[in-house]
């Protein structure tokens, strides 16, 4: 007997209730439920603010998106470093769209330029889509990820902001940002 495969579905209204209760005014009943909120939480540390803003194929700022970012810490490292996470979630902002993360600047990854990997979904969205960040601060052509993105490749850099650096990502369009298939 063979089965089916289900169609796959795109995230709906609840992905915030689930996964972003803070977004959605359920602080009050769990004020730390919210996995990733946080990602710098020694304020020692020299933190940045990343601030993404996700269009949809009309030029529209999508305003109910999940995003979520893995990176290296500072020192190369994954998960070792005292008052950081690697990791963090948030929601666009249900207004503007504009999603900001507090975190700190990576370190180069081997023969890889320092980078932050951003995982989205969103309606409309059947499979997440994975980018990434890169530096204008950085050298980053000698990174095969990001040179192997040919033309397009300035569509994975951000820009630097007196608080750190904004980047602007494209679902669709003249200036679609590169997604990798991973």
């Amino acid at each position: 007997m063979t089965l089916k495969e289900t169609p796959s579905q795109t995230a709906g209204p609840f992905v915030h209730i689930g996964c972003l209760p803070t977004s959605v005014g359920f602080d009050k009943l769990a004020p730390n439920w919210q996995l990733g909120q946080r990602m710098v939480k020694n304020p020692n540390l020299e933190s940045l603010l990343l601030e993404l803003i996700i269009f949809d194929g009309s030029g529209a700022p999508l305003k109910d998106a999940m995003v979520e970012l893995w990176q290296a810490g500072p020192d190369g490292g994954f998960g070792n470093m005292a008052g950081f996470s690697n990791w963090g979630r948030q929601a666009s902002d249900f207004t503007t769209g504009l999603v900001r993360f507090e975190t700190l600047k990576p370190a180069a990854l081997e023969k890889q330029a320092p980078h932050i990997l951003v995982w989205i979904v969103a309606r409309g969205i059947n499979l997440a889509l994975t980018t990434r960040v890169y530096f204008p601060d950085e050298k980053n052509d000698h990174d095969a990820i990001f040179t192997s993105a040919g033309k397009r490749a300035p569509t994975l850099i951000a820009q630097k902001t007196a608080t750190g650096y904004a980047h602007s990502i494209y679902l669709q369009g003249p200036n679609e940002t590169v997604f990798f298939d991973v």
